[in-house]
């Protein structure tokens, strides 16, 4: 995976570069994979004073006020579960991550943009059954023809995923930075007994 296009496909924002904190629910696994649930190290913390979460790690960082010192979370478990989304919304990055950030007829990566199966000309309509993630390449060779009549193929049909299918290929595509602290959470490259 090409990790200049995931960084910048996925928007981080500038606090988050300092000590952020994975957020777990209550059940210890992230709340998201992709993008990966994290908190700036501001909210952990007034997370932390209003009682809403344990502090399971912390950073050597502290911060202070005038009454008290703590130190900077880098994980967080919530004290009362949120339940997962059933219904995975439609949006371009769900169907990138879907189709594993891989055009559809081809296999390159990087450079993507989405195309409709059957094409909007003849009738086809934007949803999950129709539309894949394409290469700008493969888009415009394609154009508004029937696949068919393109002499392509599609590596796999479309469709809609559930949210646990996208959990799943999400932990297939670790951020840039993982703090050492977050490793026991995410179960990448987690070392498996025999």
């Amino acid at each position: 995976m090409d990790g200049d296009f995931r960084h910048d496909f996925v928007h981080e924002p500038g606090c988050l570069k300092h000590n952020p904190a994975l957020v777990l629910n209550a059940d210890y696994r992230p709340l998201s994979y992709l993008p990966l649930s994290l908190w700036t190290w501001q909210e952990a913390v007034k997370a932390a004073f209003l009682d809403r979460v344990t502090i399971l790690s912390e950073y050597d960082d502290v911060v202070r006020s005038p009454s008290m010192e703590i130190r900077i979370p880098s994980v967080v478990v919530l004290k009362d579960y949120v339940k997962p989304q059933k219904k995975v919304a439609f949006t371009r990055f769900n169907l990138f991550l879907r189709d594993e950030f891989c055009c559809q007829y081809c296999g390159a990566r990087g450079d993507l943009t989405f195309d409709h199966v059957v094409p909007r000309a003849h009738g086809g309509i934007t949803s999950w059954e129709n539309v894949v993630a394409a290469c700008s390449k493969c888009n415009l060779r394609k154009g508004s023809q029937w696949l068919h009549r393109s002499g392509m193929s599609l590596r796999k049909p479309p469709g809609r995923p559930s949210a646990g299918q996208l959990l799943n290929v999400g932990r297939k595509f670790p951020p840039n930075h993982l703090h050492e602290s977050w490793i026991d959470f995410l179960y990448w490259d987690a070392e498996l007994e025999s």
